[in-house]
């Protein structure tokens, strides 16, 4: 399977994403608890890791899977970095509005390509990173509302708190990801294992904050497995499917490409998320919007494309011989 289907069908339900957790709200709220749609995300991506691994020890040869501990006790780590990633992004909206850190969330598109080069050795030609800053200057502009609206004016004049958490928010997000695709790639071990180790130590990490919140709110709505269910309707399985769908194409990409297409298929997700508003929501587009996608389509066939597609290089044909013109050697000989 070729890396830019996945990228493409990832980029699509990306973009779904928002929309089906939406439309999942009743008058503007969510009837059910929204922090068991990751907890059941996380256990649906273990189950159909668990059955496709299984499938894979059928067959012959046998899949490679590394079970000492050194090993192991490496996946629970992505988990961890994800779960101080989620307390970073409350203490950012403590000192800033929500449209600053969607902003300021692109920041991750630059620290994933400095991380991408500092952890995984990977160099990035020039151009490559000229097309990375363009993209997060893409994405930030389609975001951008008009200049002389309240959230134009508190994009700069957050307390410095509120970009401290927001770079540090950036740098962890990129850091997830980064040392993910380092898992992955760590050795040849069957994605089917390795994505069993991931989502195993997610769902427990996950099912640890339902507790966890139970505590804090004293029980008054009952253990959280009790009202697992409640207020789920078809359109919030969906929301579980697409995020639980959406993590088995990011581990498939970690392992078989990098982080890079990652960060392109999601960044152009938030982009088709905008134009398909438009046609869901009344969104009114912007000319932001437009000059957002024009820059992140630039941006995006500045990285992949061939280089001799993006540099007009004259052609070159080969001389024949004959017709090569002698330049005499001058050049005398002292005795």
């Amino acid at each position: 399977m070729e890396w830019y289907f996945v990228a493409s069908f990832l980029t699509v339900l990306t973009s779904s994403q928002g929309i089906l957790t939406t439309l999942s709200q009743s008058n503007g709220r969510y009837k059910y608890d929204y922090a068991t749609v990751p907890f059941l995300a996380e256990v649906f991506k273990l189950l159909v890791a668990s059955f496709l691994l299984w499938r894979e020890c059928q067959r012959s040869p046998f899949p490679k899977m590394t079970t000492d501990w050194k090993t192991v006790r490496l996946f629970p780590i992505p988990s961890i970095i994800y779960l101080i990633h989620n307390n970073v992004q409350f203490a950012t909206l403590m000192y800033v509005d929500t449209s600053t850190y969607q902003i300021m969330g692109n920041l991750k598109i630059v620290t994933t390509g400095i991380l991408f080069r500092l952890f995984l050795k990977r160099k990035l030609s020039n151009l490559q990173w000229m097309a990375i800053i363009l993209l997060a200057v893409g994405t930030t502009t389609s975001q951008v509302k008009g200049c002389g609206e309240a959230s134009c004016e508190s994009l700069f004049s957050a307390p410095i708190q509120g970009y401290m958490f927001g770079t540090l928010s950036a740098c962890l997000s990129a850091l997830a990801g980064v040392y993910t695709e380092f898992l992955m790639k760590k050795n040849n071990d069957s994605l089917y294992w390795q994505n069993v180790q991931l989502y195993t130590f997610g769902a427990i990490f996950n099912m640890a904050r339902l507790q966890l919140d139970d505590f804090r709110g004293g029980f008054e709505k009952g253990p959280w497995w009790q009202r697992l269910f409640n207020g789920y309707t078809t359109t919030t399985w969906m929301v579980v499917l697409n995020l639980g769908s959406t993590g088995l194409l990011v581990s498939w990409l970690m392992k078989y490409a990098d982080n890079i297409v990652k960060v392109y298929s999601t960044s152009m997700a938030m982009l088709l998320t905008m134009v398909l508003s438009v046609f869901l929501f009344n969104f009114r587009p912007t000319l932001q919007l437009f000059l957002g996608i024009i820059v992140c389509t630039m941006s995006l066939h500045m990285y992949f494309a061939p280089p001799n597609m993006l540099l007009d290089l004259p052609p070159t044909s080969k001389q024949d011989p004959e017709s090569l013109i002698k330049v005499p050697d001058d050049r005398g000989t002292d005795s």
